[in-house]
């Protein structure tokens, strides 16, 4: 069960979350969130999960690659949150964390109550929809508040006229 959502009460703003990944489709849900966000006068949340698993096979090594991932996903964030500045004009909240994306998801929004809409964008991959997606799909892992998926074809136009 998720807390009550604050985001429609006094001196709180909705809030849109999207992932950040190395997926082409992740381009996409950013660009209908930012869209989203700036329309309804709400927030943007970019969260980074890395894979905490990678680090525990090479003990030595730990704090050298947790230090490169880290960079990695601050550098992917900021990319991200350039593009929404510039088409957009809004200044998105960043977020890393470690662990497995659907865990680390389900604890921001319990964290944050002001997150209303989680927004997933759908690849266009033969293999599926991208594991996300397919998580959110499953019935184990039913996510807290309403999902917007985002087709991966939709063009900036699209958005525009949608969001």
């Amino acid at each position: 069960m998720v807390s009550k959502r604050l985001s429609r009460e006094a001196g709180h703003r909705r809030k849109f979350l999207t992932i950040i990944d190395d997926t082409p489709e992740c381009e996409r849900a950013v660009a209908y969130a930012s869209r989203r966000s700036k329309t309804t006068g709400g927030v943007l949340i970019l969260l980074f999960v890395i894979d905490g698993a990678e680090f525990q096979h090479f003990l030595g090594v730990e704090a050298i690659m947790r230090q490169e991932a880290t960079a990695t996903a601050q550098s992917a964030l900021n990319k991200f949150a350039a593009l929404v500045r510039e088409r957009h004009g809004i200044e998105p909240e960043l977020v890393i964390r470690e662990g497995t994306p659907a865990g680390e998801i389900h604890k921001l929004i319990e964290e944050d109550q002001d997150i209303a809409i989680l927004v997933l964008a759908a690849g266009a991959a033969k293999e599926g929809p991208g594991p996300l997606v397919a998580s959110v799909a499953g019935k184990a892992a039913a996510f807290p508040i309403p999902v917007t998926i985002v087709p991966y074809n939709l063009t900036d136009e699209d958005i525009d006229s949608l969001a």
